[in-house]
């Protein structure tokens, strides 16, 4: 197996344990044996040492000095302290956004809104089947939102952020309804209109919904 191959893989492996933590698949606190590991992946134990020490320095799964890894906890004292994080970075970067978006950043948010607006109508419709997909495209319409901020650093930052936070969601089953569509539309509206005040007051609402909306479920304690 050549460097690059086994970059690859590394880079498939990370993606993959990374997604099934972000949508409930790996549950907090699950033990993450090497042995067990290898076996669902099909990767060598030194790309899983790898992958998860990378997720670690993320803190979505922990180290357990000779136990190995775990999944990280889910805990409602993290919840709050993540959505204040995401508001902090992601507010900041939506004000940079506004100023600095050219007629190529309009484009990028008014595509990122028309897909989230369709996979919502869908599962309004019924088709709760479809909040995997909801997840993917709501960050990238956060994303495009934030796009034109200028900082690469800041955009990944945030992304990291980002899914840690969504984890909550997926725990809690997610989808909050009508209210989640209609704060997406009036953030487009508030985007177009380079109202960033507007717009950040409306993005502390819908983070703080969502929270409200995670601790209302119940399925998150401690």
């Amino acid at each position: 197996m050549t460097e690059s191959t086994s970059d690859t893989i590394g880079e498939s492996t990370f993606r993959t344990i990374r997604g099934e933590i972000i949508h409930g698949v790996l549950r907090p606190g699950d033990r993450l044996t090497l042995d067990r590991l290898k076996q669902r992946y099909e990767v060598g134990v030194g790309t899983l040492r790898e992958v998860l020490t990378r997720l670690a320095s993320e803190s979505f799964v922990v180290a357990e000095g000779q136990r190995g890894f775990e999944v990280a906890p889910a805990t409602l004292s993290d919840l709050r302290e993540l959505g204040a994080l995401r508001l902090l970075l992601e507010s900041h970067a939506l004000g940079l956004s506004l100023g600095n978006g050219d007629l190529e950043w309009e484009g990028r948010v008014v595509a990122a809104h028309h897909k989230l607006a369709a996979i919502e109508k869908r599962l309004l419709a019924g088709e709760s089947n479809r909040t995997p997909e909801w997840i993917l495209y709501d960050r990238s319409f956060h994303e495009a939102l934030i796009s034109a901020c200028g900082s690469r650093s800041l955009m990944a930052l945030h992304t990291t952020v980002f899914d840690r936070f969504v984890r909550y969601h997926m725990l809690a089953g997610s989808f909050r309804g009508q209210p989640v569509a209609d704060d997406h539309l009036a953030l487009l509206q508030a985007a177009l209109a380079r109202d960033a005040g507007t717009a950040q007051r409306l993005l502390e609402a819908h983070v703080n919904k969502g929270i409200d909306h995670i601790t209302a479920s119940g399925t998150i304690t401690g």
